[in-house]
């Protein structure tokens, strides 16, 4: 970590997707809120929605859409059962693939879970300049995401490279385009 470097703090959006769970008894949806404050970051919105690709995708489209949204992470909905559509949601969104967060993910999730890792469809990617993460429903999920990997990569102070800062360029292809017109 380089401490010559500032820390930045970015807006954060979580998105609880599930049928059952209320603010009240969202313990994935707190796991996450506590952690995005205690790093120093901006949980500007949290929601939870159900079980439903069309929900889903409306509230994360809006949130790409906004200007004090860097950063959305969704919790729930990632496994193999019939309600489960968080991925099939929002992979359509994804402009890029992040391929390696699944892949740092499952790591991670290995040496505390084994095998039973493979039961998630955990994903990310980059839609309208926002990162969006698709963690599982589960408090151990999110921690693992968060301490293991997203922590880290949006800590500007954090080398050799995070997230944040490349987060001016995220938009650059449509800037060239405008100005190209």
């Amino acid at each position: 970590m380089n401490t010559e470097r500032p820390f930045i703090p970015v807006g954060i959006a979580v998105l609880t997707i599930s049928d059952t769970r209320t603010l009240a008894d969202d313990k994935s949806g707190d796991t996450l809120a506590a952690r995005i404050a205690d790093a120093g970051h901006l949980l500007v919105d949290r929601a939870i929605v159900p079980d439903d690709k069309a929900a889903i995708q409306d509230k994360v489209r809006g949130w790409t859409l906004s200007d004090n949204i860097d950063v959305v992470i969704t919790t729930g909905g990632t496994g193999f059962t019939g309600r489960d559509v968080t991925p099939d949601a929002l992979e359509p969104l994804f402009e890029k693939r992040m391929d390696g967060f699944s892949a740092v993910f499952h790591r991670i999730s290995y040496d505390k879970i084994g095998t039973s890792t493979i039961q998630s469809r955990a994903t990310a990617g980059l839609a309208n300049a926002t990162f969006i993460f698709v963690l599982p429903g589960s408090p151990g999920a999110c921690k693992d995401a968060w301490d293991g990997i997203l922590k880290a990569q949006f800590d500007y102070r954090h080398m050799p490279c995070n997230f944040v800062e490349i987060m001016p360029r995220l938009d650059e292809h449509l800037k060239r385009g405008k100005a190209q017109s």
